[in-house]
């Protein structure tokens, strides 16, 4: 009688372990998904791009942006964090207009450090493509650098749009471009090759969502601030493919 209460005081205290441990996880994972949930939107501005169409594809979680005549050089793009990934069509729009095509990349809850290898399977995908370049804006710029640091013979370099390298890779090769007002970013950059500071922009206009919490208002206009990036981009990629062809 004596082992049989031990046995089931000690499965009652199993279950109430097991019930807790349990009733942890749902609140964990039911809090992560209520956080996910709260992002930033892209604007009508962005999505009147996916409406138009143009030389557009959108195949599985990758909205293919291609220009108008074939093009070997490609630049994989990771979003910010909770930004949806929409929010950055009409900056990519502009760099497709400059003869490379886009591949944009939505990440699993919009949280590109879930997805920080997505590039591999996008490279794999169009083997047509020579010229690899991974961009992302901030923590999607994290884990662009991440993923450059980790597959250095696998892209000719790589982008950042108010972020900072993140990993060993080179900033002769990497092209870092920020807003005069997203001084959090300035702070960190600890090298200075190919730094471009954009005066008057700041952390958020690198894409089309709005404002962003706790990111100081510009100056300048998001196209003002997209204009000069493209500008910086295209510069970039030109002096690289020179770079390459001597």
């Amino acid at each position: 009688m004596s082992n049989i209460k031990n046995f089931l005081k000690k499965h009652k205290k199993l279950s109430i372990f097991t019930g807790v441990f349990l009733g942890l996880i749902i609140l964990s994972v039911g809090g992560f998904l209520l956080y996910a949930s709260d992002y930033y939107r892209a604007d009508k501005t962005a999505l009147s791009i996916l409406e138009e169409n143009y030389n557009m594809e959108v195949r599985d979680n990758l909205t293919i942006l291609s220009p108008s005549e074939p093009t070997d050089t490609a630049i994989v793009f990771y979003p910010g964090a909770k930004v949806q990934a929409e929010a950055y069509l009409p900056l990519l729009d502009a760099i497709r207009d400059t003869g490379i095509k886009c591949i944009l990349v939505e990440m699993p809850f919009n949280m590109a450090i879930f997805g920080s290898n997505e590039a591999k399977a996008v490279m794999e995908e169009f083997d047509e493509i020579e010229n690899w370049y991974i961009m992302g804006h901030s923590m999607g710029g994290a884990m662009a650098s991440k993923f450059a640091s980790e597959n250095k013979q696998s892209i000719d370099g790589l982008i950042l749009l108010g972020a900072y390298i993140y990993g060993d890779y080179s900033d002769k090769d990497t092209l870092t471009v920020y807003g005069s007002f997203n001084t959090s970013v300035r702070d960190k950059i600890d090298y200075t090759e190919n730094i471009v500071v954009i005066e008057g922009g700041n952390h958020a206009q690198f894409g089309n969502y709005g404002e962003q919490k706790g990111d100081t208002p510009a100056d300048i206009s998001p196209q003002e601030q997209q204009s000069q990036t493209v500008d910086a981009i295209d510069e970039f990629i030109d002096s690289r493919s020179d770079e390459k062809a001597a």
